[in-house]
């Protein structure tokens, strides 16, 4: 811009804000993180940097960028010469982390039924005719997605800053499995009740109720995914024996 415009009384263009590569990156992370929870990316896979840049139609740069977030949120493990492959949690791992999972979700619940906004409860209720939808229509994915919402939602209800940042940090470790725990349909449906039985716990404001129905589905959810990874493990030795 000229300086007679400036004199003249003309507002400068605002410089360009740096928004377009923040957005890039929070998009590549997300894609990534889908691509795991949903088992596109199974754990322990070694991932193939230029298969994953031409998935997303993007370069190594931003590429590198996300899996760096992700290793810092426990999803990738990356080691030096090696690269990068998806992280694999021992049976130990898997239990105690949601055995600590199932703790969080419970406080959460009781704190939730006592703070909750009327707003809050709508929006609850719903996502969960919205889940139900999708179960209706076999759509795990749909399902899945409302059904981590309905947990988040209930966890931003309780107002706890320090709660919620633990609880983001433990359930990104946990998403894989949870949605994995939903593969054998009666695990499913189970799953259901227990949610239809929260909605009605929170409409009543009952949170030692709510806390303990959240605690079980937790530990429920555990059982089902140790008891998928024991067969698989089962097969797998069968397969080399």
């Amino acid at each position: 811009m000229q300086n007679s415009d400036i004199e003249a009384g003309l507002t400068p263009p605002p410089l360009m804000p740096k928004v377009e590569r923040q957005r890039l990156h929070d998009t590549v992370v997300e894609h990534i993180r889908r691509f795991i929870v949903e088992g596109v990316l199974e754990p322990g896979k070694k991932l193939n940097e230029r298969e994953l840049c031409e998935t997303l139609g993007i370069s190594r740069t931003p590429l590198r960028e996300a899996l760096k977030v992700l290793a810092a949120e426990g999803l990738i493990d990356i080691e030096p010469n090696r690269g990068a492959s998806v992280s694999k949690m021992s049976e130990a791992e898997m239990r105690e982390t949601f055995e600590l999972m199932s703790g969080l979700e419970a406080f959460s619940g009781e704190l939730a039924a006592e703070r909750m906004t009327a707003a809050e409860l709508t929006e609850i209720k719903a996502l969960h005719y919205a889940m139900l939808a999708c179960r209706t229509q076999n759509d795990l994915a749909g399902y899945y997605s409302r059904n981590q919402a309905i947990h988040d939602k209930i966890n931003e209800a309780a107002r706890n800053s320090a709660l919620r940042q633990t609880y983001i940090a433990v359930n990104r470790r946990l998403q894989a499995l949870r949605f994995r725990s939903n593969f054998q349909v009666p695990k499913w449906d189970s799953a259901i009740h227990d949610h239809d039985e929260m909605l009605k716990a929170l409409e009543a404001r009952d949170g030692k109720r709510l806390s303990t129905i959240l605690r079980q589905h937790l530990l429920d959810k555990r059982d089902a995914v140790l008891q998928i990874q024991s067969r698989e493990d089962a097969a797998a030795a069968k397969l080399k024996a």
